[in-house]
């Protein structure tokens, strides 16, 4: 896509900037940019947590693929650190159902039955490929990007958000207190229930639930460090009433175990919804 055709593009799907302080928070609106995010991607998923690069990548240092293409992505700048694209500390993608039937459709799709999701009228949204540099993973960068993607739902009226989001490794194993705990308590009710495709499908519920009946039983998982031990995005997105999808995925690329989450926007809080309509300086 050309910098003006971005441009545009980015002015017409997006919201005013944001400022924190030193932080902004706005969409993509130069290819250089968009680069810029990709590299701090590379940086986050190759070099920090050990994904699988292609020839592409080695070549071009670079994390991309034929979604970014098509895709708005969501920056976070710091502007302590300059001008430019050197600012850029934080990164989401974000693909809206509008978007993505005129393309080549949603990355989710790859590793999940998504049909229940595309059955939900109106307008939908994908997230993914998030990272922030290590020295900004902190509460005023993370709260930073929500109130983006806050912003963007708002202007765009989206129903329901979905991406996948990740464990560290390949062993499931590893992660049995975790997935068991997601399984048992978030699993998405049948009428959303995205589902691992059958050739890539990873049970999750490897231990049984912590109820009564399994108190006594060392098989058993405690739910409170099972919860303890799940990445901070996955917490996040629980903690907006998020679900998951039935099954894991493991991606050997990325060098992780992935889980489907669900997040219907009516279910959110009164109380989240006023408050970032308030900050993103949406109509409430």
């Amino acid at each position: 896509m050309s910098a003006q055709k971005l441009f545009l593009a980015a002015i017409e799907a997006g919201f005013p900037p944001i400022r924190s302080g030193d932080l902004e928070v706005r969409l993509a609106a130069t290819p250089a940019e968009v680069e810029a995010a990709q590299r701090l991607r590379y940086r986050v998923f190759v070099d920090e947590l050990g994904a699988k690069p292609d020839a592409e990548a080695l070549r071009t240092g670079r994390d991309a693929d034929k979604f970014d293409g098509y895709c708005d992505h969501l920056l976070v700048l710091d502007h302590a650190k300059g001008d430019g694209t050197a600012a850029i500390v934080g990164t989401y993608r974000l693909l809206r159902r509008s978007v993505a039937v005129a393309h080549d459709g949603f990355y989710t799709a790859t590793e999940f039955d998504i049909a229940p999701l595309e059955s939900v009228p109106g307008e939908i949204l994908e997230l993914g490929r998030s990272c922030v540099d290590a020295e900004h993973r902190n509460r005023p960068t993370m709260q930073l990007l929500w109130k983006g993607i806050a912003a963007y739902v708002f202007r765009h009226d989206i129903k329901l958000m979905f991406g996948c989001a990740s464990l560290p490794g390949t062993d499931p194993q590893v992660h049995a207190a975790a997935l068991a705990y997601l399984h048992h308590n978030h699993l998405a009710p049948e009428a959303v229930r995205a589902r691992a495709l059958p050739e890539r499908h990873v049970a999750m519920d490897l231990l049984p639930a912590a109820d009564a009946a399994h108190e006594a039983a060392a098989a058993a998982f405690d739910a409170r460090s099972a919860i303890a031990a799940l990445p901070p995005l996955i917490k996040g997105y629980l903690r907006l009433g998020g679900f998951v999808g039935e099954g894991a995925v493991i991606d050997r690329e990325f060098n992780t175990i992935d889980v489907c989450i669900i997040v219907v926007t009516d279910a959110l809080s009164a109380k989240y919804l006023n408050h970032y309509s308030r900050t993103a300086g949406q109509p409430g």
